[in-house]
């Protein structure tokens, strides 16, 4: 029989922490926890699998799971000493997810369930507390009523506002027994004002409820937002776990905290964290108080702090990993609520692996694979100048690092909006809610008025690796009025500022910002990740500039030089739009001629930045089309510099028009129809390495002709680009080895490669475009349906970010296979943008490619992807 429900608690527990599939992360770690004989409140985890077969019947509970959750309920009084629902000793439960990822803030949670206007009177009997009783029966209203009956958050605090308004008061601590007894009547109230029935009073209804919001909540607008942002499967579910109450609201003896168990931000071994005396766990994530750094409960609960500080190094290394944990004091006992692995910076991931190593934690093989490669596009980030000039308007807490500019918008959805349309924008709220998520991941950064460094701002701002502020308590902030104002100076909509995360700092304008050095725990990071690898790392890059920052970045190569690119500039589209006005062949190579010397620098440039390392370079792609204008004022002006009529240039523009371009005259099909084109660029290749192998350089130059599909096309323009290669470094008298190969981006030459090998020396795939062509998708239109696409689940991820293995992919690896069948020798690579995507990676490196080539900034995501494949799965 399947098994639908785990206790947990009291030294034992059914599951483990290896059960995070089934489990979830917080039920796995819980069970891990009590097995450990950590001081957990008993209670039960209701399986991922329930979640699933939930949505499958309908939104209806399973059959056999209410018995199996009644069970665990006796199990759970039992181990209490109360009763779920009896007035004279009541156990109260809370409710929380707990899917197999940490979700922060993403899914409800249901804190004092099981109160009533007749368990709360035995909650009093028993502590002889009415505050506390009252506490926490509104509080438990509040959070039913907004996460299951739907009452709207804000509801619930413009009456508490209004109660310490009257009684002139600030924070909620300062209202007593009697005012939170009315404020429960106000409370159930509004429950029937706005549901039209009254708030239900039975305990196993309030129960079922929970876990269904719970449940519901895995498909929530924000839920699903995040699994977008960080790849998390849909059908993957989330657990649920019921847990007996333990109380961090019940006096001055009493406390609730996050902590990790080093600093997420930095990294820095040192135990970090917040709390709250007197309050309840909700109070600290929520940013509604500021709370105290964990330091201060060293003073004012020596003996709890002491056990705390025992049990994180424990759980530390337990887990060998940095924890992010969660405990309640109640009247001076200590409970672990929860612990998983914390979510951190890059800066910190980084810091933290290279350190638990040096102190003998884990080996270089654990630290490699304990850094997320995705994340170290963080790193890379700009910094404020710190030549720069500031005007410092603020100071918060420093809760992620790295630098943010914008323009000043104070609602999620204008986030959205201002960026969509290129504007950069920094997002300002009082505090974050999980509603915000988009606008958070639209911004450059994130201030807050509330909230500490584990509000909810800072931990989803670290895990995007967004630059973030919080709990800048100067700032005065006008929804309403979409402004802020701090020390007497209003900031309006759309006003520059800039954050530093690093500093906490706000500052006034726009600053300039600057490029980060990498060395120290990244150096040694990156120089254990590139003996581990067995891919290659190249780079996309088509300047000596681009070629020289991908080469810091720890780049072995080009893997794709686009030449198009050079031709922009605006001392060369004119010879180029010469050339394409030309009316025969004569007329072009005199156009060519004027191109040549810039063709050259720009390969010599590069040669000498790659010194020593191979550089692919593609010969003219797109179609011409792209470097003529359209508008009318545009053709007037080119048609009066060359000194040609504009009926000649707008006919000429006509005819180069194509129903559809990506599939027309380009790549090689423009080279076997005009031979001029790439002679030039063949000369200009090898005239330029020519130049550098005579000064005593090492140029490695590798012709890559674009979009073939038939060998005999390969085959001709091999034979031409060989006969000027040659005739170039003999002219020269040098020897230069090269080597010419082709782009597969058609599936025909992926089907046909074996064929195409004959000629190739060398196979790069176009995964842009040949993912375009496979699917029949636009890249430039996919956007108008692909969202649909994702969001009901046809396509798990955009194919244009990480690579389809099941359809693309199966070309790549029969191209590469049946490639190799012919020339053994044959190089393979990729140079579209998966070169950077470290699932794409993982992928590149089963396939028993050569190397991956990406942007400058992604080389080092390949570079750890490429050992995190080899090191899980190792080629023979």
């Amino acid at each position: 029989m399947t098994k639908r429900v785990y206790f947990f608690g009291g030294g034992t527990a059914e599951g483990s922490g290896k059960m995070r599939e089934l489990l979830g992360g917080k039920g796995a770690n819980l069970a891990e926890m009590s097995r450990l004989g950590i001081p957990v409140p008993p209670g039960f985890t209701i399986t991922t699998e329930m979640c699933t077969e939930y949505y499958r019947n309908g939104k209806q509970w399973p059959q056999g799971l209410a018995e199996e959750i009644e069970a665990n309920l006796r199990k759970l009084e039992e181990a209490m000493g109360a009763r779920f629902g009896d007035p004279a000793n009541p156990l109260l439960v809370s409710v929380r997810s707990g899917a197999r990822v940490s979700m922060p803030g993403m899914m409800d949670t249901i804190l004092n369930l099981g109160l009533n206007d007749e368990t709360v009177e035995g909650l009093i009997k028993r502590t002889g507390n009415p505050r506390f009783g009252y506490d926490s029966y509104r509080r438990f209203i509040h959070m039913y009523g907004d996460v299951v009956l739907g009452v709207a958050h804000e509801e619930f605090e413009a009456r508490i506002d209004r109660m310490k308004e009257e009684k002139g008061v600030n924070l909620d601590t300062e209202l007593d027994a009697d005012d939170l007894a009315r404020l429960v009547e106000e409370y159930k109230a509004l429950v029937a004002e706005k549901t039209g029935r009254s708030f239900p009073s039975d305990p196993m209804e309030q129960l079922k409820g929970a876990i269904n919001a719970v449940f519901d909540s895995w498909n929530t607008p924000r839920a699903v937002r995040y699994r977008e942002l960080h790849d998390i499967p849909n059908d993957w579910g989330t657990a649920v776990n019921v847990q007996a109450m333990v109380f961090g609201n019940m006096g001055n003896r009493s406390a609730t905290g996050v902590a990790f168990t080093r600093n997420p931000a930095t990294g820095e071994k040192e135990f970090y964290g917040e709390f709250l005396v007197n309050a309840q766990g909700e109070d600290v994530v929520a940013g509604i108080r500021t709370p105290e750094p964990i330091a201060r409960l060293k003073e004012l609960m020596p003996e709890a702090y002491a056990q705390l500080e025992e049990i994180y190094q424990r759980l530390e290394r337990h887990y060998k990993d940095m924890q992010d944990i969660e405990f309640t004091i109640q009247e001076g006992q200590l409970y672990m609520l929860q612990t998983r692995s914390g979510k951190r910076t890059a800066q910190a991931a980084v810091r933290i692996a290279v350190e638990m190593v040096d102190e003998g934690l884990i080996d270089e093989r654990e630290a490699v694979l304990q850094v997320p490669a995705g994340q170290l596009d963080q790193l890379l980030h700009k910094q404020i100048d710190p030549k720069a000039k500031v005007e410092v308007i603020a100071r918060g807490l420093p809760a992620s690092p790295g630098a943010a500019v914008g323009r000043v918008v104070f609602n999620a959805e204008d986030a959205e909006q201002w960026a969509a349309r290129g504007e950069k924008v920094i997002l300002v709220r009082r505090e974050t809610s999980p509603e915000d998520i988009g606008g958070m991941h639209a911004a450059q950064g994130i201030l807050t008025a509330r909230g500490g460094m584990t509000s909810h701002a800072a931990v989803v701002a670290r895990g995007m690796g967004k630059c973030c502020v919080a709990g800048a308590g100067e700032i005065r902030i006008d929804e309403a009025a979409r402004r802020f104002t701090v020390n007497g100076r209003v900031f309006q909509e759309g006003d520059w500022i800039t954050l530093n995360g690093s500093t906490g700092e706000v500052i006034a304008g726009q600053v300039e910002l600057v490029d980060p050095e990498l060395s120290g725990h990244f150096a040694r990071l990156m120089e254990w990740a590139d003996r581990f690898r067995a891919l290659r790392v190249r780079t996309n890059a088509d300047t000596p500039n681009d070629a020289a920052l991908a080469r810091k970045f720890g780049a072995e190569g080009i893997g794709l030089c686009r030449t198009e690119h050079m031709f922009f500039g605006e001392d060369r589209i004119r010879a180029m739009r010469e050339m394409i006005l030309a009316a025969d062949s004569d007329a072009r190579r005199r156009a060519l001629e004027k191109l040549l010397p810039y063709q050259r620098e720009d390969f010599y440039g590069i040669f000498k930045a790659m010194d020593g390392l191979p550089v692919t370079i593609r010969l003219l792609d797109p179609p011409l089309h792209e470097f003529l204008p359209h508008e009318p004022e545009a053709v007037a002006a080119i048609a009066e510099d060359l000194g040609v009529s504009p009926d000649d240039v707008r006919a000429k523009v006509s005819s180069l028009q194509e129903f559809n371009p990506m599939l027309g005259h380009r790549g090689c099909r423009l080279a076997i129809t005009y031979p001029e084109i790439y002679e030039m660029q063949t000369r200009a290749i090898f005239e330029a390495a020519a130049r550098y192998k005579a000064e005593g350089g090492r140029p490695l130059p590798e012709v890559m002709v674009p979009l073939v599909g038939t060998v005999g096309e390969l085959r001709i323009l091999k034979r031409r680009i060989k006969e000027v290669a040659d005739r170039v470094l003999q002219e020269a008298g040098v020897e230069v080895p090269y080597t010419i190969g082709t782009m597969i981006e058609v599936p025909r030459a992926a089907v046909l490669a074996g064929r195409i090998a004959e000629e190739a020396q060398f196979f790069s795939f176009g995964t842009n475009d040949l993912t375009q062509m496979t699917f029949g998708f636009s890249r430039d239109d996919v956007g108008t349906f692909l969202p649909a696409y994702l969001e009901q689940g046809i396509l798990e991820k955009d194919p244009f970010q990480t690579l389809d293995q099941s359809g693309v992919g199966e070309l790549v690896e029969m191209g590469t296979r049946r490639g190799r069948e012919t020339n053994p020798d044959l190089k393979v690579g990729i140079c579209g943008e998966h070169g950077g995507d470290p699932e794409s990676v993982a992928f590149c490196h089963r396939v028993g490619m050569d190397y991956v080539s990406c942007s400058p900034f992604r080389v080092p995501v390949a570079r750890l992807a490429a050992a995190q494949a080899n090191l899980k799965a190792p080629r023979s």
